[in-house]
């Protein structure tokens, strides 16, 4: 082979830059600094740029990548690939964090969403860079807002399509603002609380019901605050002996005694978990109860059956108490 016929390859000049990758990027750190910023991730902007890094960015970034021609596909196109493929993108992300120490969690989703949208920019800037300059796909930002400027703002139009286009432009305006504040002030949903027990490993199994009178045990209690406020709960550990009576289905209460009882502080859309460690003194009791109070705890005086009535979230535990040995 004569090595004078190779032609090295060549990058074309790069001409004016990428607009439309620039704000890809510019979009994907401002999503970083709308989580992470203190002011900024307290605002509708963390919405906003949180919905665009999740159904459009990466989609986009991945579309630019594949097909850096102009003429491979029209705007139209590309916008409806972005969002189908970032719908398509993002869970098969999760599920490859799932299998990772990281898990599924906020700072390794955004992380990996904003390692991938940025690779895929640089890839399809390069792939660009490849082709002639008059080749490459580029939004004509400055076009389109000068053919939208002739269209609704017409020198040569009448009062009248000149005022329905400024009503056109109020329009728009308004909707987008309120499709902002939606976003941005979601309408209230149900308010209601989680109160669960788990084992000591963590999971909905493995509970302590069979164990010596006396010896330590641990549960994990959990309090899930869904209430759009900031809440102080109370939480109370009572000991029963107790009685089903499957005939009639009716219970009895023979002897209660108070176990534990300690406060949490959650805040709204947040859970606390508490590990928990008792011990049952005595075979006697058979049943341990847990009792959830919001802010109203009934004094002392109500007991039994009635405190359990009271409270605002109740969840038991059949026990096995055997003598100590």
């Amino acid at each position: 082979m004569d090595h004078k016929d190779q032609k090295p390859l060549i990058l074309e000049a790069a001409g004016d830059p990428p607009g439309d990758l620039i704000v890809i990027v510019a979009a994907t750190v401002a999503t970083l600094s709308c989580v992470y910023v203190p002011v900024l991730n307290e605002s509708f902007l963390r919405i906003l740029f949180g919905l665009a890094m999740v159904l459009f960015i990466p989609g986009y970034a991945l579309i630019a990548a594949f097909f850096p021609a102009r003429g491979d596909l029209d705007g139209i196109e590309r916008v409806a690939l972005s969002f189908g493929l970032s719908i398509a993108v993002t869970p098969l992300i999760g599920l490859a964090l799932n299998y990772t120490p990281w898990g599924i969690r906020l700072d390794p989703i955004l992380v990996s969403l904003t390692l991938f949208s940025l690779a895929m920019a640089a890839v399809a800037w390069y792939r660009r860079l490849l082709l002639p300059a008059d080749e490459r796909f580029s939004v004509p930002a400055r076009e389109m807002l000068a053919s939208a400027r002739n269209e609704l703002f017409d020198p040569e139009g009448t009062p009248l399509d000149r005022g329905l286009s400024a009503l056109l432009v109020v329009s728009i305006v308004v909707a987008v603002a309120t499709t902002a504040y939606v976003l941005a002030v979601p309408k209230e949903g149900e308010h209601f609380t989680e109160f669960y027990i788990l084992g000591p490993g963590g999971k909905a199994a493995d509970y302590p019901t069979d164990f010596g009178a006396g010896r330590s045990q641990t549960l994990i209690v959990g309090v899930g605050n869904h209430e759009y406020r900031e809440v102080n709960y109370t939480v109370e550990a009572l000991l029963l002996n107790q009685t089903f009576e499957a005939r009639t289905n009716t219970s009895t209460i023979h002897a209660a005694k108070p176990l534990d009882r300690f406060t949490l502080t959650v805040p709204h859309n947040e859970t606390r978990e508490v590990v928990w460690n008792f011990s049952v003194p005595s075979p006697d009791y058979n049943r341990v109860e847990f009792l959830l109070f919001n802010e109203t705890v009934p004094g002392p005086a109500v007991t039994g059956a009635d405190r359990i009535d009271a409270s605002y979230r109740d969840l038991h535990l059949w026990v096995r108490v055997r003598p100590p040995a």
